[in-house]
């Protein structure tokens, strides 16, 4: 089994406990999660952008197509929305056409309003931070996540979430380090979402921290 289909069989599994978590625990995040992309929408997308996209950021959009809009706070950490293919080819020529960004960086997720910052998958095959975290911002460019390392392997991340998810606590990052302010809350809605719950002024109210397995 070749490397990218390993990561690809993790990253789908991980998703999937995930997506079973959301449906269990926060039914409106989980209806946010839209319909999957097909493999002519990826290689559209690909062909747009003049970029392949890393295997495990493909196999995640033929699961989903990105997320809906809906209940104010983001399903991934940061409160990020990921991106439908079509926003993130938009975004993704907006930064290499426009803003000068570098070519390869996917930004895929974003809050939902906020063009000057998100997630970003890494596509350059020649650098070892390919398939890789990072967090973008115009002020301050392009960054691996976390700070000092290569960036978060994406399956490994999305599998951290999920047992941060299943366990009801912060993420922890792969060095075992506190991933804060990133701790899983409940809205009152129904939703998932992710706050520095040192700060009460950025907690959302009538939220539930999750504090356990569930």
């Amino acid at each position: 089994m070749s490397t990218d289909a390993e990561a690809v069989e993790r990253l789908t599994a991980a998703w999937g406990r995930i997506e079973a978590w959301l449906h269990a625990h926060a039914p409106a995040s989980a209806a946010l999660l839209r319909p999957p992309a097909s493999e002519a929408d990826v290689a559209a997308a690909e062909a747009a952008m003049g970029v392949e996209l890393p295997a495990t950021l493909a196999a995640w959009y033929r699961i989903h197509d990105g997320m809906d809009e809906g209940h104010g706070g983001g399903i991934l950490p940061s409160d990020m929305t990921m991106l439908s293919l079509d926003e993130l080819v938009n975004d993704y020529q907006l930064h290499t056409r426009h803003w000068e960004g570098e070519a390869g960086i996917m930004p895929f997720a974003r809050k939902l309003g906020d063009i000057w910052s998100g997630w970003y998958v890494d596509a350059r095959r020649s650098v070892p931070s390919y398939g890789k975290l990072g967090y973008w911002s115009v002020e301050s460019g392009e960054e691996p996540h976390p700070w000092g390392s290569d960036g978060w392997p994406l399956e490994e991340w999305l599998t951290e979430m999920a047992a941060a998810l299943e366990e009801g606590r912060l993420l922890r990052q792969p060095d075992g380090k506190d991933d804060k302010p990133h701790w899983p809350v409940l809205t009152v809605s129904g939703g998932l979402t992710w706050a520095d719950v040192r700060d009460p002024r950025l907690f959302p109210e009538g939220g539930t921290v999750l504090d356990g397995p569930r």
